[in-house]
């Protein structure tokens, strides 16, 4: 196989459609659109989700919910704990920049390697986070 030999598998290009050029087309005369009507016409074409002046659906059905994108807790690694020392809350992991300052909550996850004591303190813990932070000589509190 050649690149210069490489052509569409057959019957996957159809010709494009020739309206409008005569009878013997079969697309001639009103060239595929029908007898008169807005549909017919140039330029007419109506918006989607249009409904002929009635209410459209997604007007008439109610807006409903909201999710925060910040509702989740921020997540902090376990290699990232290597740069605080002793206790660990939510407003030191802010301080030292480990999650945003607008966050709500911060959620440990086992990722990466601790290698220093630390105590965490009203911050959540995966199974496996808090299994190496105990191993690390470190504490969880909820």
């Amino acid at each position: 196989m050649k690149l210069n030999d490489l052509q569409p598998g057959e019957g996957a290009r159809q010709s494009a459609k020739r309206v409008g050029r005569g009878p013997g087309s079969g697309l001639g005369k009103t060239a595929g659109r029908g007898h008169k009507g807005q549909k017919a016409r140039t330029g007419g074409s109506i918006n989607a989700g249009f409904e002929g002046g009635q209410m459209p659906l997604q007007r008439r059905v109610p807006k409903r919910g909201f999710r925060s994108p910040m509702d989740g807790p921020a997540e902090v690694r376990l290699d990232s704990l290597n740069r605080l020392d002793g206790e660990v809350d939510l407003a030191a992991l802010k301080t030292a920049g480990v999650v945003p300052r607008d966050a709500h909550r911060a959620k440990v996850i086992a990722t990466g390697a601790l290698n220093k004591a630390i105590t965490l303190k009203g911050v959540a813990a995966t199974a496996g986070a808090a299994k190496a932070i105990e191993s690390a000589g470190g504490s969880v509190a909820e």
